[in-house]
């Protein structure tokens, strides 16, 4: 008697033979009906927004946006939160130009240029640097996320001002004659028609899957965010985990970075300006709890392109750019409380289920954070 009040009020009905709750569905579903209706929206206002090549050109920015989106996600994960993305963008295309430009040995009169890769692997190092003074920050001495990671924006921003003395290095793609060429393919060039800093994106994305449906690693980040104290006490090492997070969402905005000044053959101290706010915006909007355990790749990267599809749009009809960053604010705004709706929602269910009610809510079950073996394995398909 209670499961069909239950389904009732819910609007629950029946679809090819199983429970169908459209509530639900819509809701789950947003971030894909969303940027359905900006490409269908777009393309009547303007005639050159549904073409192959502008698809394209706005997927190469997309790429940015995803790959600060798919290292906040792990952060968000665990409850936490990373405002330094956007800096670490910064420094990470202000460290590679100096790179690009020589080091200078004046001791031994001689200055280095060093290969790309080169380049590529040391520019990584860094946003791992500043991710790991971020974990270590919040996870041994308890700084808290908000005020460690803030902190840690001046940083690295102040830092890239240093570097550069507020100017930009110009002129990034190398010369033949040092050995240092081929730092814009990332930004210039494609592979079977496609950006490579699309390829990047897709390739740190199935990484990201990989890692937290296939591994340990990845029941860890979601028993984390949903009850870091019970995790600690099921054996799940919470310090090393929160610092590991941080530390990737550094190396994907140093990656961003990478692909950015890539693009613009050219770097910039105040490059990465806000973006943390798009990062977040792109994993809100993915459906993601900010509260931590809930969210997964696929809908982070939905997220990160209704972002970049809405913005080129503005754009391409002529929208004044005060009014994209209006436009932007209500999208982040309407997610957040989409965000509340649907968990909130969840939450009740859970609670009328953990009483006298006899209906299961197998749904809820499997996307708690996983504190024991059974539960674990469920929230690892959540990627």
């Amino acid at each position: 008697m209670s499961d069909v009040s239950q389904d009732n009020g819910n609007g629950r009905g029946k679809l090819f033979g199983g429970d169908f709750d459209i509530k639900r569905a819509l809701l789950e579903g947003r971030a894909f009906f969303a940027l359905i209706a900006i490409i269908v929206i777009f393309s009547i206002l303007s005639p050159v927004y549904f073409s192959t090549s502008n698809f394209l050109t706005m997927s190469s920015h997309v790429a940015i946006f995803g790959l600060l989106s798919l290292g906040m996600l792990l952060v968000i994960l665990t409850g936490g939160i990373d405002l330094s993305v956007g800096s670490t963008l910064g420094l990470a295309g202000v460290f590679a130009g100096f790179l690009m430009q020589g080091v200078s040995f004046e001791i031994l009169g001689v200055v280095f240029y060093p290969p790309v890769w080169v380049v590529v692997i040391l520019t990584c190092g860094l946003g791992a640097l500043v991710g790991a003074i971020n974990g270590v920050l919040i996870a041994y001495f308890k700084v808290p996320a908000f005020v460690a990671t803030l902190g840690l924006l001046y940083v690295a921003r102040g830092v890239a001002l240093l570097m550069t003395d507020g100017l930009t290095y110009n002129n990034l793609g190398g010369s033949p004659e040092l050995g240092n060429t081929g730092f814009d393919w990332l930004g210039f060039n494609r592979l079977l028609g496609v950006p490579v800093g699309v390829w990047v994106l897709a390739a740190v994305a199935i990484l990201c899957v990989l890692a937290l449906s296939r591994t340990p690693f990845g029941r860890w980040v979601y028993s984390t965010g949903g009850n870091a104290r019970a995790a600690e006490l099921s054996g799940v090492p919470v310090k090393r985990v929160q610092v590991l997070v941080y530390v990737l969402s550094g190396i994907c905005a140093a990656i961003a970075g990478l692909v950015l000044s890539s693009q613009l053959t050219s770097a910039g101290p105040t490059a990465g300006t806000t973006y943390e706010l798009t990062a977040i915006a792109g994993v809100v909007i993915g459906g993601a709890a900010l509260s931590g355990g809930r969210g997964n790749v696929r809908g982070t990267l939905l997220g990160a392109f209704v972002i970049g599809f809405l913005s080129d749009g503005l754009v391409i009809i002529g929208v004044s750019s005060y009014w994209q960053t209006v436009f932007t604010g209500a999208v982040i705004i309407l997610a957040v409380l989409l965000n509340s709706i649907q968990y909130s929602g969840r939450k009740t269910q859970q609670a009328s289920s953990d009483g006298k009610t006899t209906s299961p809510q197998s749904e809820s079950a499997t996307e708690r954070s996983p504190v024991s073996g059974s539960t674990a394995g469920n929230a690892g398909t959540q990627s």
